[in-house]
């Protein structure tokens, strides 16, 4: 914490310098979204070179006054919190003054911002984040403040912790992890008792794109276990995307790369040639927005997607095809065919890439 108060104190020396000689005073932070500041590396995945181009938040500027002013205003809320030793959530930080701030997504790029202008990780700073994933199977946890958890004994989902660092005392028989894209498929698998019937796995959603507890969680169990991991997204740019957060992780928090990526997951499913091969009825699948297309050709364009053969052919497949398919069209060949069929044949028979 002394570190943390002591980075945010530099940076408030640094304004009253510029004010004591009468200059406006300027905070300059990395260009976060610009992926000329990013460089791809296999182990690592996606992360922020170290002479990377910044931006400046002039308190003199029409445009950038108001940023220039929420930013103090953020590093003082952080510097008493981690004073006291409290934490608040970025939605509280909102809702500390809703009309100051304007919007949610201003808070949370501020800290995004102000974690990568400090080199401090956000959990560092005191800042949780609202946790959206969930979390089931063979595992059992004590949180930080002492709660233990037990997944294993029932199919109950709990919720990714808010605090993956904090927990402690993992335990796990689980032979593999599953990341699933969507929320209505976990609950699926949960019903249909998938994750204690074919082998001990944990199952994790991000219910979407991924919230950075979830992306942590993942970490964590793949530092605790290193055990594969696997993902089972639909068969749409979109799914692919999401895919590449958890194993790549994303321009936008490269430089938190080390804490959040993982770059030994493996695609298991829907993929692209597995609808040829399973025979889906083309009136099952859904076709290509302009959207869809735009988003498809920006991923193949990505640098990782050189170093992955394999995923290189089925980005063309569907390119080529312009359709895609959600997990669900899985159902069309019977009801339970994703959880007695599709999953256990892939893990046993090796299909992901």
């Amino acid at each position: 914490s002394s570190e943390v108060l002591e980075a945010i104190e530099n940076v408030i020396q640094g304004v009253l310098q510029s004010l004591a000689q009468k200059k406006a005073p300027v905070l300059t932070v990395a260009n976060r979204t610009d992926w000329r500041n990013i460089e791809f590396k296999d182990s690592i995945g996606l992360q922020m070179i170290p002479r990377c181009t910044t931006k400046q938040i002039r308190s003199d500027c029409p445009q950038s006054a108001k940023r220039f002013a929420l930013m103090l205003k953020i590093l003082s809320m952080i510097y008493k919190m981690v004073q006291s030793n409290t934490y608040a959530t970025k939605r509280d930080i909102y809702y500390s003054d809703t009309l100051l701030f304007g919007s949610q997504s201003v808070v949370d790029q501020i800290i995004n911002d102000i974690s990568c202008m400090l080199k401090i990780p956000r959990r560092s700073l005191h800042v949780l984040s609202t946790t959206k994933g969930f979390v089931a199977g063979n595992l059992s946890y004590t949180e930080e403040d002492g709660t233990k958890v037990n997944c294993t004994c029932s199919a109950t989902v709990f919720t990714v912790p808010s605090n993956v660092q904090g927990i402690k005392n993992l335990t796990s028989h689980a032979k593999f992890i599953l990341i699933v894209e969507k929320d209505a498929t976990f609950q699926r698998l949960l019903d249909d008792d998938f994750f204690s019937k074919v082998s001990p796995c944990i199952m994790i959603t991000g219910r979407g794109i991924p919230d950075l507890n979830t992306r942590l969680l993942v970490r964590k169990l793949w530092d605790s276990f290193q055990i594969p991991i696997f993902t089972l997204m639909d068969a749409d740019p979109h799914g692919v995307e999401i895919m590449c957060i958890y194993k790549y992780g994303s321009v936008s928090m490269s430089f938190e790369a080390h804490h959040l990526t993982v770059p030994s997951v493996k695609w298991l499913g829907l993929l692209p040639s597995d609808l040829e091969r399973l025979n889906i009825c083309k009136d099952a699948l859904i076709p290509f927005t302009k959207q869809d297309e735009n988003k498809l050709a920006s991923i193949q364009k990505r640098p990782y997607i050189a170093c992955q053969p394999l995923w290189k052919k089925e980005l063309e497949i569907m390119a080529a095809s312009k359709l895609k398919a959600e997990i669900q069209v899985l159902t069309s060949l019977s009801s339970d065919y994703l959880s007695r069929v599709y999953l256990p044949n892939k893990l046993q028979f090796g299909g992901w890439l």
